[in-house]
């Protein structure tokens, strides 16, 4: 389990670093909607969310073999990778209409892992509800962002 919140944890990190100049340099300055959380807020939520992922991913390692295994395993690194590449874009790349796309692939992603995962162990899939729900309000957030500073 150490393993697996600690490579999602990774993943944050990563993504991080990306946003860490940004946040100071550009993010303060664009318009945002008025029901966009303080910055503060952000740093937590994630560190919960990806410890979430590590033991949803964590409970299809040890609950299930082989193919079913490999597949369910795949679709959420994929996701992971996804999430992890959407900082780089919004932050990194400081284009909101790029990472909205992106977004849009990673919310496809987490239902398709929270499917495969459901398949397997459905406490594993249902841990992941919280992190659809966070990215779901996230992609309205940079949706309404990249509207507002087009």
């Amino acid at each position: 389990m150490i393993v697996s919140m600690g490579t999602c944890l990774l993943v944050g990190v990563s993504g991080s670093l990306v946003t860490a100049t940004s946040v100071r340099e550009w993010y303060p300055h664009i318009q945002k909607p008025w029901w966009t959380p303080a910055s503060a807020v952000f740093g937590p939520v994630w560190t919960v969310l990806y410890l979430l992922m590590g033991v949803s991913a964590w409970l299809i390692w040890r609950n299930a073999a082989g193919s079913t295994r490999r597949t369910a395993l795949l679709i959420f690194v994929t996701q992971l990778v996804l999430n992890g590449t959407w900082s780089f874009l919004f932050f990194g790349l400081r284009s909101p209409g790029w990472a909205a796309l992106k977004i849009v692939l990673l919310w496809s992603s987490i239902v398709a892992t929270m499917i495969a995962f459901a398949r397997i162990n459905r406490l594993a899939a249902g841990i992941l509800l919280p992190y659809l729900f966070w990215v779901s309000y996230a992609a309205a957030l940079n949706v309404a962002i990249w509207n507002l500073n087009r």
